[in-house]
């Protein structure tokens, strides 16, 4: 198992288990700039005995304070979280920037996410976990009664990639900490400069020092952390195939886990739509952390009608971002995360190419020493072709034409394998109901965009993961769902 899990790398589309499994471990975690390519710091791995030394702790606090620590005193800390965060909202920012290459405005939009999804847990974690009577038909004069509650279950291991370095720590950290768990996170390799400070941020706020902590572990130290008998429950985000091995391992050892895996999210422009809508709504969803997201808008499917008329309109739209330094207000679009992750897009991109696509905008990669991709627009994509049905993590709109309502439909579900997210655009809103409820996917939105939000349940169907993160739904992944009666005696 240990090769295996060791194909736990960032995602990106031409990612295989195969060639993942001989990556050597290293002795320590670099941080390199994607702008200017500098390598501008390093972290030393923590030894597999210091990593399970530390789930112990977690154990630990768990065990004799986290979750006897009542209500009151664990949202009190969450408020206390949101305000840290706000207060270093700049700092945070610009480690998103150096680490990964997210633009500054995208970065702080971020932080205030997080400290968001802390603050609704803080106000909503004790009617989610309130014990639920049932009537059993116990008279409950005498003081018999019959209920469930929704108990902690221990120490959860979260193993994060790096294109959300802070939002998709906390919108897991939120939910579990709030129900009382405690958790320890395994993040990305080139992120670990915003993993210390997220465990810095929990101990500012006040939280248990074991309450959360971060693991600064390499990649082939993972299958122990998730056979530690201390761990609990799992939960992953990143690629299909690695996520799927995470979930054999979890589910081996009886151990409950959440994966949020990866997209192909088709967005669904009928004859009806505004264009003029359509276009920014796609737009805004495809190149959004630079196209680098699991929601991501991705696949494009038209009606014939106005599909020549969209196209002009998401190219001009796309044609607007400027690509930049991220930690310049100018810049609209940051470099990708890796040039390693760059070159695999434009691997997709000329494959489907030479298969029949056609290029409106973009795809040639730029003159520049940093891991740009340009918005790039690709008509006639084929069936069978990386752009149609692969995951294309980066800034590529893939546009493909239909007839009507049925053969969008169609193309939506079985033109790809994932079940994440997926959107309509019609000036029927019923109409735009009826077509979403047929969309295979966790999500729909109807006229815009796909998005996370605390308030409502994340997650996805087919090969796009199991479980769900956010809402009173996520509170609930990890919790012992406990029937107690009482009589009599």
């Amino acid at each position: 198992m240990l090769r295996s899990i060791a194909s736990l790398l960032p995602r990106a589309a031409s990612r295989t288990a195969a060639s993942a499994a001989a990556r050597p471990m290293t002795s320590c975690a670099v941080s390199v700039n994607p702008f200017s390519g500098e390598q501008f710091a390093s972290h030393d791995f923590m030894s597999n005995e210091a990593a399970g030394a530390a789930v112990e702790v977690a154990h630990e606090t768990w065990r004799d304070t986290w979750r006897h620590t009542d209500m009151a005193e664990r949202s009190a800390r969450m408020h206390a979280l949101a305000a840290v965060l706000r207060k270093n909202t700049a700092d945070y920012s610009r480690m998103m920037a150096l680490e990964m290459g997210k633009p500054l405005a995208e970065a702080a939009g971020e932080v205030e996410k997080c400290a968001f999804v802390c603050e609704y847990y803080a106000e909503h974690a004790e009617a989610f976990l309130a014990p639920e009577p049932v009537d059993t038909g116990l008279a409950t004069d005498k003081g018999e009664k019959s209920f469930v509650e929704l108990a902690p279950i221990g120490v959860v291991l979260i193993l994060m990639p790096w294109n959300f370095p802070f939002w998709q720590v906390f919108r897991q950290a939120a939910t579990a900490l709030s129900a009382g768990n405690t958790m320890v996170l395994k993040h990305a390799n080139n992120v670990f400069g915003c993993a210390m400070a997220i465990e810095e941020a929990f101990l500012e706020a006040g939280f248990p020092a074991g309450a959360f902590r971060n693991l600064a572990v390499d990649i082939p130290q993972v299958a122990p952390l998730i056979e530690h008998p201390r761990v609990r429950a799992v939960a992953f985000t990143g690629s299909t195939p690695v996520g799927k091995m995470i979930g054999a391992q979890a589910g081996a050892l009886l151990k409950p886990c959440v994966l949020e895996l990866g997209g192909s999210d088709p967005y669904i422009v009928l004859e009806d739509a505004n264009l003029e809508l359509a276009a920014s709504a796609c737009s805004a969803g495809r190149l959004l952390n630079a196209g680098q997201s699991c929601i991501g808008a991705k696949r494009f499917l038209v009606h014939e009608a106005v599909h020549d008329e969209f196209v002009a309109k998401l190219a001009a739209v796309m044609g607007e971002r400027v690509m930049g330094d991220p930690l310049d207000a100018a810049t609209t679009l940051g470099p990708m995360a890796s040039h390693r992750q760059r070159d695999a897009l434009h691997a997709q991109v000329s494959a489907s190419v030479a298969a029949g696509a056609e290029v409106v905008i973009g795809g040639e990669v730029p003159d520049s020493p940093a891991a740009f991709y340009p918005p790039t627009v690709l008509t006639n994509v084929l069936p069978d072709t990386p752009a149609f049905c692969e995951e294309t993590f980066g800034p590529v709109a893939s546009v493909i034409k239909v007839r009507d309502e049925a053969h969008a439909i169609q193309v939506a579900n079985e033109g790809s394998d994932f079940g994440l997210g997926g959107a309509v655009f019609t000036a029927d809103l019923a109409r735009g109901e009826r077509v979403g409820a047929e969309i295979e996917s966790g999500m729909v939105f109807v006229n815009d965009f796909v998005k996370s939000d605390p308030r409502l349940p994340f997650g996805g169907t087919k090969e796009s993961g199991v479980g769900r993160e956010c809402s009173h739904y996520g509170i609930k992944e990890f919790v012992n769902i406990k029937t107690v009666v009482v009589k009599q005696s």
